[in-house]
């Protein structure tokens, strides 16, 4: 995407329907995620001890998600017993002053030296833009440039179960390659 393009007002992305959203940009957003867990236990019979767990591990997620700019909280409905939430996405907004972004090579390099031997760094480009992907065993990192030269919007899935080599895995690409600016 160029630089002298327009920066976008929003963004859109297609997430599953059972996949729950949490609203970060809210003060609710501690009631949201409690109702996710109150039902996710209620479901599958947990123990409080397993609830209060989920609900801590979840509620510090989202909040140094907050503290670093993400928007979006989603989660994969339907855990199995153990109550491990089998994938989520969390949305984060990296903004930059206009035109000031770096481009996806000098990011790859970046996050190439911060992660380490462990994460494969790809680029690409999506119909959204630029992007750049960071690979674990059990996380799909994308960072997408956006128009104007304004930042970085990032979709950091988390999928602890399958991993990424699966049909999960599979998902996640298809809901980042969803994204379109509005």
């Amino acid at each position: 995407m160029s630089d002298t393009m327009a920066p976008p007002s929003d963004y859109r992305i297609l997430v599953p329907r059972d996949w729950f959203r949490v609203d970060l940009t809210l003060e609710r957003w501690r009631s949201q995620l409690k109702t996710f867990v109150d039902r996710e236990a209620a479901d599958s019979g947990v123990s409080g001890e397993t609830r209060r767990g989920v609900w801590t591990t979840l509620r510090n997620t989202a909040e140094t998600g907050v503290a670093q700019g993400a928007l979006e909280f989603f989660l994969k409905t339907e855990a199995p017993q153990d109550s491990a939430c089998p994938a989520s996405l969390l949305v984060s907004l990296l903004p930059t002053p206009p035109g000031l972004a770096p481009d996806v090579a000098d990011l790859a390099e970046t996050l190439t030296r911060r992660r380490g031997a462990g994460t494969q760094i790809t680029t690409g480009e999506f119909p959204a833009g630029d992007v750049v992907r960071a690979v674990t065993e059990t996380t799909l990192d994308f960072h997408v440039r956006m128009p104007g030269g304004v930042g970085y919007l990032v979709l950091a899935f988390s999928v602890p179960l399958s991993g990424t080599e699966s049909s999960m895995g599979d998902l996640c690409d298809a809901i980042a390659y969803s994204l379109r600016w509005v």
